[in-house]
């Protein structure tokens, strides 16, 4: 389908593949990566040493998927180790035949994976891995009582431009899919300029404060990741408008309920509902939830009875090799024996 074709181009043309994954590990080549659209490919060529800042970041996008959804029946699954980028729904699409449609899933996609890209380029920069970026010299006022700017203040700013322009670069047509896009991408980025905080440092003789320097620092990925994943689970179902502007029909979203909160820029959006994800299905990028280990004592959705979608699992007994019985010996290391410990684990049917 058209939506499959796309959402490949465009995971593939963020992904760049396993190979370009690894920071500075071997050289790039921009002509070589599949899918980028020639805005993506120009800049590619000119900015070319921080793509791999940009792999990178796609790779922690998916990896706070798996960290999200590690409990949901859809749980950002991936081919055996291939961190691409959402496994099928990427390099392999074409041969699953797997494609994501406008669900809130590709809206919490969309955000983790462009966040994850400014995240990361913006680390990247502030690491001094880059020549043509660095630390951020606009320290935003004047320091507070008992301290100064000092350190390297992280160049969010740099960051999110360069997750902009990359990312965004194929969301360019005048359709519902690609002002969803653009949406969620944009709250992806905004959760890091919000969340930019002080991060201080005390100098001194015997550890006193004598001197606190401060400067601008990204927040932990993961408190992120929390962020998007509650955008996600109260993202905006959105209707879609078509109106006729100079250059043909035009495509917009619109709140489908009025009497709600109409949604803002930081929030996610979506225009049509998830499927239940319960077993395999190619339309909706579904593997299903057999096999899938379940917590039999969880009422919520990682429990045996939600996740296994009635209908029922297996039980079978899994021993471990386990640190047991430590011991701390002064001074200064601490020895363990090994014990063997019997535990079940549950799998849906």
């Amino acid at each position: 389908t058209e939506y499959l074709t796309y959402y490949n181009l465009y995971l593939r043309s963020l992904a760049l593949g396993q190979q370009y994954s690894s920071l500075g590990s071997q050289p790039i080549l921009c002509g070589s990566i599949p899918g980028l659209v020639p805005k993506q490919l120009r800049f590619c060529r000119n900015y070319i040493e921080i793509m791999p800042s940009v792999a990178e970041g796609v790779k922690l996008g998916i990896q706070e998927c798996q960290h999200q959804f590690r409990g949901r029946r859809w749980n950002c699954t991936t081919i055996k180790d291939n961190l691409a980028i959402f496994g099928p729904v990427l390099d392999k699409v074409k041969e699953a035949g797997i494609s994501f449609k406008p669900f809130t899933r590709s809206a919490f996609v969309h955000a983790i994976a462009s966040a994850g890209v400014a995240f990361a380029v913006t680390r990247s920069c502030a690491e001094g891995t880059s020549t043509m970026c660095g630390c951020d010299s606009h320290h935003k006022g004047p320091p507070g009582e008992g301290w100064k700017w000092g350190g390297c203040s992280e160049d969010a700013e740099f960051g999110v431009l360069v997750s902009r322009e990359f990312a965004d670069a194929r969301e360019n047509r005048p359709d519902a899919r690609s002002a969803m896009n653009r949406h969620n991408n944009e709250a992806g980025r905004m959760t890091i300029l919000e969340n930019m905080h002080l991060r201080c440092k005390c100098h001194g003789l015997s550890g006193s404060c004598e001197v606190k320097t401060c400067w601008w620092a990204q927040p932990d990925f993961r408190l992120l990741g929390d962020y998007l994943k509650d955008k996600y689970d109260s993202a905006s179902e959105m209707m879609v408008e078509k109106h006729r502007e100079s250059r043909g029909w035009v495509e917009t979203l619109r709140a489908k309920y009025a009497f709600f909160k109409h949604p803002t820029e930081r929030d996610l959006v979506y225009y049509e509902g998830s499927p239940n994800f319960c077993e395999p299905n190619p339309e909706t990028g579904s593997f299903g939830t057999r096999d899938r280990i379940c917590n039999v004592s969880s009422h919520g959705i990682e429990g045996c009875d939600l996740l296994c979608c009635g209908r029922g699992h297996n039980t079978r007994t899994e021993k471990r090799k386990e640190k047991c019985h430590c011991i701390f010996h002064w001074c200064c290391y601490v020895s363990c024996q090994e014990c063997v410990r019997v535990y079940d684990v549950h799998t849906c049917k």
